[in-house]
């Protein structure tokens, strides 16, 4: 073999090997895209997203969708370029979505916990929007904390510091005057007993207020909701859940028979918080038919760069969202981005 097809040879099996390693190396990121969307309004798979039950209910029309992210793992450096190149999607660390220190099964675990919790905040927020009486209770707990070892999961809340609770934002409004370190009585019941204990209070993430250390939610006093959606994990599906119980529980059509899709985490007292990805969930939004899109306050900025051609509608609170849509379908303004 003369140099030069010695040259052309180990040419070519440097690119078979560079080809190789290309297809078969994996690579520390992710790739973000539009994931799926799911109208809280309708069916999957024949059972409802959203059923409510021992309550007057009112039909529906429209659509007010919930909107996902997908994300793709275990990249190899081909198909990381190729994500990195198209124009839908946005290759990132793999680390924040898959933290090194946790198993897959953790992970899994903790995407299914937030959205739990975002199933309870959305049943309590929405109740409380329409004064409907409800039962406090507890839905987790904080590790760690001294509420912890007093309290379970399933608890009835029915009175912190000697006030009767009928709402989650009661116990808020109640707590604002507290400071953490200071000890509260609440009384409970567990089953079919009541049990009355002292609780000291551990700082909000502000810092500037106690809190009980767990997470609450609400629960029909008289009838039942239920969320039904597996498969789906995180909490930015809140706001569109509460929308969709409201909707279910007051006469009139809220959509006003639009296609209507927003993302937005929530909290039981109503307030919508800021969530990550919206220019993959406009985007998918846009493709289905959506033309309203409910955007968290804090996403605005960038879900106006990202826009691909939706109206957008600004929501600090569910309240907010409910009266935004009803001056909509009375063709009133309506806060924008």
């Amino acid at each position: 073999m003369n140099r030069r097809t010695w040259t052309a040879a180990s040419a070519g099996m440097l690119a078979l090997a560079l080809g190789v390693l290309g297809a078969t190396l994996p690579v520390p990121m992710v790739a973000l895209g539009p994931g799926p969307t799911y109208d809280t309004l309708s069916e999957i798979e024949g059972d409802p997203v959203v059923t409510v039950e021992g309550q007057p209910s009112y039909p529906t029309s429209g659509q007010l969708n919930m909107t996902t992210v997908s994300v793709t793992d275990r990249l190899t450096m081909f198909s990381a370029l190729g994500f990195w190149a198209a124009s839908d999607s946005q290759v990132v660390p793999r680390e924040p979505i898959f933290p090194s220190d946790m198993s897959l099964d953790e992970i899994q675990e903790q995407n299914t916990a937030q959205f739990s919790s975002s199933e309870a905040n959305a049943e309590a927020a929405a109740l409380a929007e329409l004064q409907i009486p409800a039962t406090v209770v507890v839905s987790a707990l904080v590790p760690d904390t001294p509420a912890a070892a007093v309290l379970q999961p399933g608890d009835e809340l029915l009175a912190v510091a000697q006030q009767p609770m009928d709402s989650v934002s009661e116990v808020s409004e109640l707590l604002t005057t507290t400071r953490p370190g200071d000890a509260v009585t609440v009384r409970f019941r567990r089953g079919a007993e009541v049990r009355e204990q002292d609780i000291t209070l551990v700082a909000r993430p502000d810092g500037a207020q106690g809190m009980l250390g767990v997470i609450l939610g609400a629960v029909l006093r008289d009838g039942d909701i239920r969320i039904s959606l597996g498969g789906v994990g995180g909490p930015s599906a809140g706001l569109m859940f509460s929308l969709a119980v409201v909707d279910k529980l007051t006469p009139g059509e809220l959509t006003g028979g639009r296609f209507i899709a927003g993302t937005g985490a929530i909290d039981a007292s109503g307030t919508v918080t800021p969530i990550n990805g919206i220019p993959f969930k406009m985007a998918r939004a846009h493709d289905e038919g959506a033309t309203v899109f409910l955007v968290p306050d804090a996403n605005c900025a960038e879900a106006v760069e990202t826009n691909p051609g939706l109206q957008l509608i600004r929501v600090t609170a569910l309240h907010d969202a409910v009266l935004a849509l009803e001056a909509l379908n009375a063709g009133q303004p309506v806060p924008s981005c």
